[in-house]
């Protein structure tokens, strides 16, 4: 039997929500943080930067969360290894800290994650079979529904193989992963820059059955016209900005801005080194000449603030760029894609750590959206000018810890900037048009850049 309860439109569901397409969906995510952590134990529990956790911390937290939420919230309540809630918990110790836990060794996390994947797949066969142990809660019932609390899990295990990659591109040393694929060509585009006409969109949802707290729920924004970049700012235009003195001037900078470059000593994006005339960039331990038509990645908030200031332009808001992603004209609704809504394949973004960076600019045609922008999914995640805070209605689902903890005080300013649009190593399943995510203003570890926006007239 298929899960009743889970079965969704195609439309709007990130996967045909059946026992088989979850355990695949599970499995695959695994795949990918199992290629990650196949590396020297060594390598595993030493902490490669107090900006990032243990590898092997990370490992073992994957299946912890999937033992609360998989076993012990829709099975029997026991744990699968007693005495790991704490130590896993990520709001209970910084990532700069878990070096000091008593963690779990490489060989005992794999045997961990066996454990765990082994009664989730048992629960997830009792569930669709309609053979349950005890009644659910409505707390579980309300997770189920949708297929939402496995998206959930299947979400975070990406995210977390995103981290993974970050910290492997802070460590020291040589190469430890295989290298990706090639992307395909980039191409001039026809405009610089496209138009977004003033007036209504929506933005969030309340529909997307994986869709996080944070983007529920959908709600009517008006905007004035504005014209955003049809491309994210490239390695080229950023290298121009660095000649025409751009870390230097303290103009361009907001206050905070400039007392983080001057204590940081910034003077070029995150990973790059000049050898004369050229410009050189550490990938995973490669080094090798900037690409100057790939879209800048690792550049904080400030540094895209400042270069925005310095082009004339401004950051986009995220309603901004959720309107240029996702607005359609034409019907008057929000694609779940820039390209509609179809799952991202090969031809529309640069997802899922095909290639080890972004590709280059006019890559991918498919993707554009209905106003014209492109890669506005995939390569970099793209700053905005914009704090989290919550959507008006906001509701905290299913733990105040993934959103609600992070807005700020009413009335205070929001310490987080949102970013859009996910990276070459974002997984499909948190690409949405609608996903936020969030950070410091000073965090170049991210795959992160941006592209500019002005007033229209």
């Amino acid at each position: 039997m298929r899960f009743g309860r889970l079965t969704q439109d195609p439309v709007t569901a990130a996967v045909p929500v059946t026992a088989q397409a979850v355990a695949s969906a599970l499995d695959r995510a695994r795949t990918r943080s199992l290629a990650y952590t196949d590396i020297d134990a060594d390598e595993l529990l030493r902490q490669h930067s107090p900006l990032m956790s243990p590898l092997v911390w990370d490992l073992a937290h994957i299946g912890n969360y999937e033992d609360l939420w998989l076993v012990r919230t829709l099975g029997d309540a026991v744990e699968t290894r007693p005495g790991l809630d704490d130590i896993y918990d990520a709001f209970r110790h910084s990532r700069a800290s878990r070096i000091r836990l008593t963690l779990l060794d490489p060989a005992e996390a794999r045997a961990y994650l066996r454990e765990v994947r082994g009664r989730t797949l048992d629960t997830l066969d009792r569930l669709d079979t309609l053979d349950r142990l005890a009644p659910l809660s409505a707390d579980a019932e309300e997770l189920l529904a949708g297929g939402f609390v496995y998206g959930m899990v299947i979400q975070h295990e990406h995210q977390h193989d995103e981290t993974m990659l970050a910290t492997h591109q802070l460590r020291a040393g040589p190469p430890l992963l295989a290298p990706g694929q090639a992307p395909p060509p980039g191409r001039p585009v026809p405009r610089a820059e496209v138009l977004v006409p003033a007036g209504p969109c929506t933005l969030g949802t309340s529909t997307e059955p994986w869709a996080y707290d944070n983007e529920r729920p959908a709600h009517r924004v008006d905007l004035p016209a504005f014209w955003i970049d049809t491309l994210p700012v490239s390695n080229r235009a950023h290298i121009a900005f660095i000649d025409a003195g751009g870390y230097d001037d303290e103009r361009l900078w907001s206050a905070a801005g400039w007392q983080w470059r001057r204590q940081e000593n910034l003077t070029a994006p995150a990973f790059w080194s000049r050898d004369g005339e050229q410009w050189l960039r550490r990938r995973f331990g490669r080094l090798e000449p900037v690409p100057l038509d790939e879209p800048v990645q690792h550049v904080c908030w400030y540094e895209a603030e400042a270069h925005a200031r310095w082009a004339g332009r401004r950051l986009p808001t995220e309603a901004e760029w959720e309107k240029a992603a996702a607005h359609d004209p034409a019907t008057g609704r929000s694609r779940r894609y820039p390209w509609g809504d179809t799952d991202p394949m090969p031809e529309h973004a640069n997802l899922g750590h095909r290639t080890d960076g972004p590709a280059p600019l006019g890559a991918y045609p498919a993707g554009a959206s209905p106003c014209g922008a492109e890669q506005m999914i995939g390569d970099v995640w793209e700053w905005t000018a914009s704090g989290f805070t919550p959507y008006p209605g906001f509701r905290s689902h299913p733990y105040r810890e993934y959103s609600e903890v992070f807005f700020p005080r009413p009335g205070a300013d929001s310490a987080f900037r949102v970013l859009r649009g996910g990276s070459w190593a974002t997984d499909r399943s948190a690409t949405r048009t609608t996903f936020r995510n969030w950070d410091y203003p000073i965090r170049r570890q991210i795959f992160a850049g941006f592209r500019l926006t002005r007033d229209g007239g």
